[in-house]
């Protein structure tokens, strides 16, 4: 039992996707490990025209994505979930929905402790707060109140200043929970420990022994049915800007004074101030886009993404990016990061690769036959955990050297439960720990980054928009970013242990 305060969890958005596939099964399995608080509600807030029972059996009983083949609990938790509907966009509803929270609140007795979560079109992030507010919703008179809120966060730095500046007019920061569910995974909190709590990583994580980081984030499938919204977002807003920033900012960060949030949020703060911005010649020379076109993959003939559903056949929306660049302060002045996410790529994995400088001196007669970097690989999906790659001798007579993995996997711990991403962001919000939630000044500052590159590529059309066929790893003129002779992105495969000797994808 985690010691929570009492609350109510709103719901909006409540017959929607995310809601049925993400948080009602997080919030069961919160329930069957017995991290809810002992007094505990769900309320679902939609349009639908539900009542209790109803929408209990659609988000609980007819789940799919729920794990309850024998599960004598699945009743009890049922009862827990509650239905309220309304037209979020009227006003007047909320003095309704007000009076039904207190009225529910004062059967479980909740204490007036309220997380309200936005599963909702962006449009509504700001008027759902503003209606809240207007019925007294936001005050923390009796309890506290905290908002959730999905990216994407603004669809530029104009819009997410807008945004938050219309949050705070009724909100305080630190009611404010802005979700990036990639800082949720267990891995992705690993990069803490693993370069905090180990002497032999941080001495060497800086400029005089890292010779680049590089960041993948690739995905099999294409854009399935979401064309239409994919069409007006690309893969910079829907991944660089957000996820894998704030990969960025744990890979850079400098140690923080203690381990709490308002510390290691500061920290990432300053990695994204420091970013160097990118000039008109560094966005045409260090950033690639592409764009996946009809290909086989094997033996399916799959479309390109102009052929996808509510795409424009004319789109010059990018399905792939890639870009170099660099943070200038201290630590890491002169290391190029790279970065590259895209769909339609040969699997899906995402990993962060903290590539080492080779030694000076080449003392072994085939070393530089090999390539003699040392690697550490931080696998976040899927086959989770960590490797390293060294040379070692092989055996016989001379000095025959062999990069070898050293790895540890996430499998290998049986009896350790790792929780979903969901399941652990939403039980630090409960807990009122925002260490994985993005702050304010944070995302203004990724933006402040980003802008210029989606201008520029809306303002010239003369950068170019490169195809590739689906199944590959991007535009073949890529590997052209790297820095350095015969280097290139690492290839990496859907199994981390076997690296360099099976494949498989």
């Amino acid at each position: 039992m985690v010691n929570n305060d009492n609350q109510i969890l709103v719901i909006f958005g409540a017959s929607g996707d995310l809601t049925a596939r993400k948080l009602i099964p997080a919030i069961y399995n919160l329930y069957k490990k017995k991290y809810l608080p002992e007094k505990y509600a769900i309320v679902g807030v939609g349009r639908s025209a539900y009542d209790n029972d109803t929408f209990r059996k659609k988000a609980v009983f007819e789940n799919e994505h729920l794990k309850k083949k024998g599960d004598e609990s699945l009743d009890e938790f049922a009862q827990l979930v509650h239905y309220h509907s309304m037209d979020t966009s009227d006003a007047e509803d909320y003095k309704k929905l007000a009076d039904r929270l207190y009225s529910i609140d004062g059967y479980h007795g909740t204490n007036c402790n309220a997380i309200f979560y936005l599963s909702v079109p962006p449009s509504l992030y700001s008027v759902i707060p503003k209606h809240l507010a207007s019925v007294g919703l936001n005050k923390e008179t009796n309890g506290w109140t905290r908002v959730i809120i999905e990216k994407p966060f603004g669809y530029d730095l104009k819009s997410a200043q807008e945004l938050n500046k219309s949050l705070l007019e009724d909100y305080h920061e630190n009611q404010i929970y802005r979700i990036d569910h990639y800082l949720g995974k267990e891995t992705v909190q690993n990069l803490l420990v693993t370069r905090f709590s180990n002497s032999i990583f941080e001495p060497l994580w800086n400029r005089n022994y890292i010779h680049r980081v590089e960041i993948t984030s690739a995905e099999s499938v294409g854009v399935e049915k979401r064309g239409g919204y994919y069409d007006g977002s690309g893969a910079m807003r829907d991944m660089v800007q957000n996820h894998l920033l704030q990969l960025i900012g744990l890979v850079a960060m400098e140690p923080p004074v203690k381990s709490d949030a308002h510390s290691i949020r500061n920290e990432k703060l300053k990695v994204f101030q420091s970013l160097r911005p990118m000039t008109k010649d560094d966005i045409r020379n260090d950033v690639v886009r592409g764009q996946y076109l009809a290909s086989t993959i094997k033996g399916e003939s799959v479309k390109g993404y102009r052929e996808e559903e509510g795409v424009n056949p004319e789109s010059r929306t990018e399905t792939f990016v890639a870009l170099k660049f660099f943070i200038d302060n201290w630590r890491w002045a002169g290391v190029p990061f790279y970065i590259r996410s895209g769909k339609k790529l040969p699997t899906r994995v995402s990993e962060v690769v903290i590539h080492f400088k080779p030694n000076h001196h080449h003392l072994f007669m085939n070393q530089t036959e090999v390539n003699a970097q040392n690697m550490l690989v931080i696998r976040i999906q899927p086959d989770e955990g960590i490797l390293i790659k060294f040379g070692m001798k092989v055996p016989g007579a001379g000095f025959q050297v062999k990069n070898v993995n050293m790895d540890f996997q996430y499998a290998d711990l049986t009896d350790a439960y790792v929780p979903d991403a969901y399941e652990r962001l939403l039980l630090d919000c409960m807990q009122g720990d925002a260490t994985l939630y993005a702050r304010g000044d944070s995302v203004e500052a990724a933006w402040e980054f980003i802008d210029p590159i989606l201008k520029a590529w809306q303002e010239d059309p003369a950068i170019p928009i490169y195809g590739y066929p689906a199944g590959t790893w991007g535009p073949e003129n890529v590997d052209d970013l790297i820095e350095g002779k015969n280097m290139a992105w690492r290839y990496p495969c859907k199994n981390l242990a076997d690296d360099g000797i099976f494949c498989e994808l």
